[in-house]
């Protein structure tokens, strides 16, 4: 019933995307002064966002497994919706999909590798000067310095934000339309068995006359 009715492949989308979410916004009072404020901002708080991206990225294994499951479970949930779609599964869970797919991208794209960049301590214009080597090297196609590196890593927080929220309001909008769409056949089908009632008590009454 549950995958039928995709209300438990619904769960599996809400919960990560939810839980995605509160990440995020656990990162807000680091982002928020690189980003929004209109003061400038002050050197000690990028120490303190770079001291707080280098002990997430040093976190036990468990913790990023963790995560990427939790990533797998909101990727399934639109899978199993997507089984065998309507017309509504097209149009919201697809769209769905492609912005999980996004978050996805930005996430492997931008964050991992900022992480790994700000725990090296070695950004793109040391490296420039210096020459760089060993697993320096991997990160030479980056040339920026260390406070435009921390801005991008916030800014892909907000833009990761934007896109899960995106997820969530597509999500609530199915939501509304099958809903809609569910009040709009029970009013059609009451009003269709009251003109079939009438009907049938004008044709009792024509067999009595």
């Amino acid at each position: 019933m549950a995958f039928r009715n995709g209300s438990f492949a619904t769960f599996l989308i809400v919960c990560p995307t939810s839980f995605f979410l509160g990440l995020i916004f656990s990162l807000f009072p680091y982002d928020y002064p690189i980003l929004w404020s209109t003061t400038p901002t002050p050197a000690t708080h990028f120490d303190y966002f770079e001291s707080h991206l280098r002990f997430l990225h040093a976190s036990p294994p468990l913790i990023p497994r963790i995560l990427h499951i939790v990533i797998f479970l909101g990727l399934l949930g639109l899978i199993m919706k997507l089984y065998k779609p309507s017309e509504s599964n097209m149009l919201f869970d697809g769209a769905s999909l492609v912005l999980y797919m996004c978050g996805i991208t930005v996430y492997i794209a931008n964050i991992v590798k900022g992480l790994r960049l700000v725990s090296g301590g070695v950004y793109g214009d040391e490296l420039v000067k210096g020459g760089g080597g060993g697993e320096e090297e991997v990160e030479q196609g980056q040339i920026l310095g260390r406070e435009d590196s921390l801005k991008v890593l916030a800014a892909s927080n907000t833009i990761l934000a934007l896109v899960l929220v995106g997820v969530l309001v597509l999500q609530a909008g199915q939501w509304y339309a099958e809903r809609k769409e569910a009040q709009e056949v029970e009013s059609f089908a009451s009003s269709s068995s009251k003109g079939k009632k009438e009907e049938g008590s004008e044709g009792g009454k024509k067999k009595k006359n």
